[in-house]
């Protein structure tokens, strides 16, 4: 008699329809995993607002969702674009953006074939999004195709490794719904290694990296985080186009 699969063989993984389930509460802080993202933002920019000044800059957001990170370097000083797949995310971007005053452009694409003239941007900001992509090569060489020379890309993504796996699959989305459950697949976790390397066939020069996970809890009981020596889970860094 066969055995029956697994749950984890049930579950769709690399789910990416979750952001525009929720589009239409995206800002409204009711629904956990939400909030969680919106949480992990302030930690992500207290170390990559020691790697750059932001105000002035022109800065694309590249798998911006509803918007969280790009209102953030809006604030900052920054004139930001935002692109994301989830057409649903994006209009609540634009709407919560127009109720506010914040002047962010944002459009419908993939990171694979970005919709921008070359050297159109100082730096490029990618979070939650390297370990979602069909084609990681090409994703980098559209970021070091549309940054001008010297430009900064920041990003953050997660290490392939059982600990990386057991913490962001069982422990993130199937135990605690930190995430929904299927969010990633932890085939597609990238080492940091690996990244470095296609970083530089991208024309990209890696910077140093960095660990991000939690590091307390709000009044609402919801993680907190910032940075951590520790690169094993989730790890930031950042890389600059060859200046030719």
């Amino acid at each position: 008699m066969p055995c029956p699969p697994s749950t984890e063989s049930m579950t769709m993984r690399n789910d990416l329809t979750i952001y525009d389930k929720v589009a239409a509460n995206w800002w409204s802080d009711d629904i956990r995993w939400v909030r969680t993202l919106k949480n992990l933002v302030p930690g992500r920019l207290a170390w990559m607002d020691r790697q750059i000044d932001w105000a002035g800059k022109n800065v694309l957001d590249l798998g911006c969702a509803g918007g969280f990170m790009a209102e953030a370097l809006a604030e900052r000083g920054a004139r930001v674009t935002g692109i994301d797949p989830a057409s649903e995310a994006i209009a609540a971007a634009r709407a919560h953006a127009a109720q506010i005053g914040h002047e962010i452009r944002y459009d419908v694409g993939m990171g694979e074939d970005l919709p921008y003239v070359d050297a159109a941007f100082d730096a490029v900001v990618c979070v939650d999004v390297l370990e979602h992509v069909q084609d990681l090569p090409r994703v980098l060489a559209e970021v070091a195709r549309v940054l001008r020379p010297g430009g900064l890309f920041l990003f953050d993504t997660i290490n392939r490794n059982p600990l990386a796996r057991l913490a962001t699959i069982t422990v993130a989305e199937d135990i605690l719904r930190l995430l929904p459950r299927g969010t990633h697949d932890p085939d597609m976790f990238i080492k940091p290694s690996e990244l470095r390397d296609a970083l530089r066939a991208a024309g990209l020069e890696p910077g140093r990296f960095t660990g991000l996970g939690p590091r307390g809890m709000n009044r609402r009981l919801d993680l907190t985080f910032g940075p951590l020596p520790l690169t094993a889970i989730l790890y930031m860094g950042s890389a600059r186009k060859v200046q030719p």
